[in-house]
This record gives C-alpha cells, sequence and structure tokens, in this order.
C-alpha cells in the first residue's frame, strides 16, 4: 500500500488558504490512497494556524474553521493518523542532520518530517518548502506535488 506523508507547509495550504492552496487541493484530489500524518503535524500545523492568527494573516474564525476541515479530513478518511516511534524518527532525523544540514541548511522540523517520512516507508512526500523537498529528494523519497 501507498504511505503518502505531508509535511506542515503542505497541511497549511490544503487547509490554511496560501498561494499554494490551489495546488494543494488539487494535489489532495487526486490521492488515491489517504495522506498520513503525524503527531507531529497534528501540533505544527495547529501551531501554524495559531502562529498566523497572532500575526494577524488570518482570523481566529479563519483558524477555527481551518482546524475544523482538518478534523474532518480526519474523520472521513481522506486523512490518516499514523504513531511513530520518536525514538526511530529521532535517530534517523539525528543521521540525517549529520550527513545534510551542514551543507543544506536544514531546520529541525524540517528534517524531522523526512525522517518521520523514511521511518514511515513512504512512497510520497508533500511539500512545497523548497529546502525540505530537496532534503526528502537527497534521501529517495519521491516528492510532491
Amino acid at each position: 500500500m501507498a504511505v503518502v506523508v505531508a509535511d506542515t507547509s503542505f497541511l497549511f495550504a490544503l487547509f490554511g488558504h496560501d498561494a499554494h492552496t490551489t495546488a494543494a487541493q488539487a494535489s489532495a484530489r487526486k490521492m488515491s490512497h489517504p495522506i498520513t500524518v503525524s503527531a507531529l503535524n497534528r501540533y505544527e500545523l495547529g501551531n501554524a494556524l495559531r502562529f498566523a492568527v497572532f500575526r494577524k494573516v488570518i482570523t481566529q474564525a479563519d483558524a477555527l474553521h481551518s482546524l475544523a476541515a482538518f478534523e474532518a479530513d480526519l474523520k472521513s478518511g481522506h486523512l490518516h493518523v499514523t504513531t511513530v516511534d520518536l525514538a526511530a524518527v529521532v535517530a534517523e532525523a539525528a543521521r540525517l542532520s549529520e550527513r545534510y544540514t551542514m551543507g543544506g541548511g536544514h531546520r529541525s522540523f524540517d528534517v524531522l518530517h523526512v525522517a518521520t517520512a523514511r521511518v514511515l516507508k513512504a512512497t510520497m512526500f508533500l511539500s512545497f518548502d523548497a529546502n525540505q523537498r530537496k532534503l526528502a529528494a537527497s534521501v529517495g523519497l519521491t516528492v510532491g506535488p
């Protein structure tokens, strides 16, 4: 079975409305399998939406609507929350950081998302973050959209 993993930039575009929303929605409609999200995605998306409210990029009502849409997609099966071994993710993230961060300038959460995808044996990694996409491709992940 295909395992499609999304990072928070993809999820924010899909639920929070930004410059990539149209592409995220088109990509999500094409998926024949649910998009897999981790507890890390769930936390980071919620925080990103709340931070967007703080920065006055979106309203509180928009953030609450986005969170409700995210939860509805979890319940409908369009998104699938999976449990992942945190120790395995951190060990993989440390390995990736050691190998790629000095030359690529990768942020901690980005490395954690790619490490999560690797631990889950993802067949596709969805992200709009150009640097994170480079890291994912460097470790052999197919990157979309």
